[in-house]
């Protein structure tokens, strides 16, 4: 079976960082184990970064602590250059960078929270997919 190749949305980073028990904490520890491909790109980097700063004090870190966190993500990722724009395709434009890199990177999955918002992501043949179903989808959950 082939390594998944995932985009992970921004909710599931932050949803990572509140909470230690939960499918997002559980999918971020497996990052780098070679259990899956994670992409990204300049944008996602971005949105990833500013999310992080504006929920910092909330999640108990400082800005030294977003910076290595954001490089240590990146440190296990593989980048990409988009070229093509596919908008608007989803409701929200703020997940047209989400959906433009699943599709650069020819990823199976986007990992989201708001798997409505992702619902046109299947005319690309990309699975939405929250994070307890893609650690199924890995065998790290059972039912």
């Amino acid at each position: 079976m082939k390594t998944p190749d995932i985009v992970l949305d921004t909710n599931v980073i932050v949803a990572a960082l509140r909470s230690k028990k939960g499918a997002s904490n559980r999918l971020l520890s497996l990052v780098g184990t070679g259990k899956f491909e994670i992409h990204d790109s300049v944008p996602l980097v971005l949105e990833y970064e500013d999310v992080l700063q504006r929920y910092r004090a909330e999640l108990g870190l400082c800005q030294d602590d977003v910076a290595d966190f954001i490089d240590s993500l990146c440190s296990m990722t593989h980048h990409h250059k988009i070229y093509l724009l596919w908008r608007p395709v989803l409701p929200d434009a703020n997940d047209e960078l989400v959906l433009e890199l699943a599709v650069t990177a020819r990823c199976q999955y986007i990992v989201t929270h708001n798997i409505r918002d992702f619902k046109a992501s299947d005319k690309f043949g990309i699975n939405s997919i929250t994070p307890r179903e893609f650690l199924r989808v890995i065998g790290e959950v059972k039912k």
